[in-house]
């Protein structure tokens, strides 16, 4: 493979930086964006990513709106806050209204426009303006976007069909979920999105992935995805390669990802691929982002190794054995390791003699890859496909004996909308957190942002489903109150010992905070300074790591385990 060196590319006008979360899109779509502005080049960064770095990674404040990086002349950024957006998307509706209908149909709009599919629809219109703005078209050399984590990205790329589609069947213009209020005058506009997006002229989507075998699938997966959406025009960039290698740690490293990218799978291969070698310094402030696709680096420099001894994931699980939790999440940002703790978990509850039901909210469905033959060990998967069918064929069952055919029909084009999914997606959570066949449900969750929207709205989406179906199933009634009971939840925070993960997981523990949700324990996941590397490489990436670890132990108040780097990181799925 090449080194990525953006200008030497075949850049297209519009480009697309996803993949698996915490591969380093970010870093690498910022990188790009201000190596394209010191070229010379007008460049807009734009982030559609609920649960965004870009912030971060400038170190200064955005918002949805362009903003100019004062030392990088030719460069804007833009950061969508999917919060900020819904507000701004709900007002637009409500708005015209106050004053006029009834303070009882204003809340109850409010209320239908409160759930996470209204985030989803009030950025995608954001993205969507971006994307088509003639404006924004012509001031432009290039216009990056940094997407959301896989699962989240192939969501908001799939809308402007799945609107079109709607709206084009939707010749009653019923819509009383709410959310498409006032969507009919954008369809001109998702058009033209879908074209922009299909153009392998004007677009070219750039995945990100590790050079991991789990990494590698993911990005399969997002690839066929996208390809089958007419997004073909398609390049890889492998992040974080190693290139020294003299002791166990390095060359355990070295030969797993030479290993993985010897059989990278055929649907990457088939595209060019470009590697950016791992470096020996966090990805924070604008120097180290000029720095990362520069030929030439700084030499790295022996350190001093820090010597301490953390507590480990047994100590977690004691207590979580101790005080018979129930119901235990793997929380945190998109690629820090959920599943493999989830997994780890399960295995040390099943050793101390109970049973376990592992399962997944999670979109890209990690543990599909998890396979066991332990009777101790029971696996559920949320297919999104087969639930949202399943939830189609409930309601409509109920609405033909009970409705006239007219009546029918509406409740019929209600359920053709997008929004139906999050419900249907959303009762199979509940009935999940509900089962009574196990002695703990272990739940690995989706990226921040995903899990957050799903968790916040389990009221709203209660309503919602009570609207629908008729009536509320017990499941979703006891939800929330068993999820903000700490006699029976717990939640564990998942981080990395790096800049980004510790602070978007210091914003989920706010978030928890205020949703009242039980969460005690933090996980440090694949430190490096755990290994005791000798290699200088990875013992300048060790030191890195110690200050985030401090960090997570002031915040978790000393509730915190470390664990090291291991070369079967990804193996712990395939096997038990």
């Amino acid at each position: 493979m090449k080194i990525y060196i953006p200008e030497n590319a075949n850049l297209t006008h519009y480009l697309f930086f996803t993949g698996k979360g915490g591969v380093g899109k970010t870093t690498t779509a910022s990188a790009t964006a201000v190596q394209l502005a010191d070229d010379g080049k007008q460049v807009m960064l734009v982030s559609t990513d609920p649960a965004s770095n870009l912030q971060d990674v400038f170190e200064t404040e955005l918002t949805n709106k362009p903003k100019a990086i004062a030392d990088v002349p030719g460069l804007y950024v833009a950061n969508f806050d999917p919060v900020v957006a819904a507000g701004e998307y709900r007002e637009s509706v409500i708005g015209p209204y106050r004053g006029i209908l009834p303070e009882a149909a204003i809340t109850n709009m409010e209320e239908q426009l409160s759930g996470s599919c209204t985030v989803e629809i009030a950025s995608f219109n954001e993205f969507a303006t971006f994307l088509t703005d003639p404006q924004i078209d012509q001031r432009f050399d290039y216009i990056i976007f940094d997407t959301a984590p896989t699962g989240h990205a192939l969501r908001m790329l799939q809308l402007p069909s799945a609107w079109n589609n709607y709206l084009d069947e939707n010749d009653r213009g019923a819509n009383c979920l709410g959310q498409l209020a006032g969507m009919n005058e954008k369809k001109a506009t998702y058009a033209k999105a879908v074209a922009t997006l299909n153009n392998p002229d004007l677009t070219t989507l750039m995945l990100v992935t590790r050079p991991q075998r789990a990494s590698f699938l993911e990005a399969t997966r997002a690839s066929n995805e996208l390809a089958a959406m007419g997004i073909k025009n398609q390049q890889i960039i492998v992040n974080g390669t190693l290139l020294t290698h003299n002791d166990a740690a390095s060359r355990a490293i070295f030969a797993q990802q030479q290993a993985d990218l010897a059989n990278m799978p055929a649907t990457l291969a088939q595209y060019t691929a470009y590697e950016v070698p791992l470096r020996a310094y966090n990805i924070t402030g604008l120097a180290k982002i000029r720095l990362l696709l520069k030929l030439k680096q700084p030499e790295v420099k022996a350190v001093v190794a820090t010597d301490v001894q953390y507590p480990q994931l047994d100590t977690i699980v004691a207590d979580l054995i101790k005080t018979d939790k129930k119901i235990i999440f793997t929380m945190g940002k998109g690629g820090v390791g959920k599943t493999t703790v989830a997994v780890e978990i399960t295995k040390k509850l099943v050793a101390q003699h109970k049973t376990v039901h592992l399962a997944t909210t999670d979109p890209a469905d990690h543990l599909d890859f998890f396979k066991t033959a332990d009777p101790a060990i029971t696996i559920s998967h949320i297919d999104e496909k087969k639930v949202l069918k399943d939830y189609q064929d409930e309601v409509l069952a109920k609405a033909r004996a009970t409705m006239k055919s007219d009546d029918v029909d509406y409740v019929a084009e209600d359920l053709r909308s997008p929004c139906t999914q999050e419900i249907a997606v959303f009762r199979a959570f509940a009935n999940i957190v509900a089962q009574d066949d196990s002695d703990v449900v272990v739940i690995d969750t989706a990226p921040t942002g995903h899990t957050l929207l799903l968790l916040d709205s389990t009221q709203s989406y209660a309503k919602e489903v009570e609207r629908t179906a008729s009536d509320v199933p017990q499941a979703i009634v006891d939800l929330l109150p068993r999820l903000q009971d700490p006699t029976q939840t717990e939640i564990v925070m998942v981080t990395l010992p790096e800049t980004t993960p510790v602070y978007e997981s210091m914003r989920l523990n706010d978030d928890l905070n205020r949703t009242h949700m039980a969460h005690t324990w933090w996980v440090v996941n694949q430190s490096m300074l755990a290994t005791k590397t000798t290699n200088l490489f990875l013992q300048a990436r060790a030191q890195n790591e110690v200050a985030w670890i401090k960090k997570v132990k002031e915040i978790s108040n000393d509730h915190f385990a470390v664990e090291q780097w291991r070369a079967d990181f990804e193996e712990t799925l395939l096997k038990v």
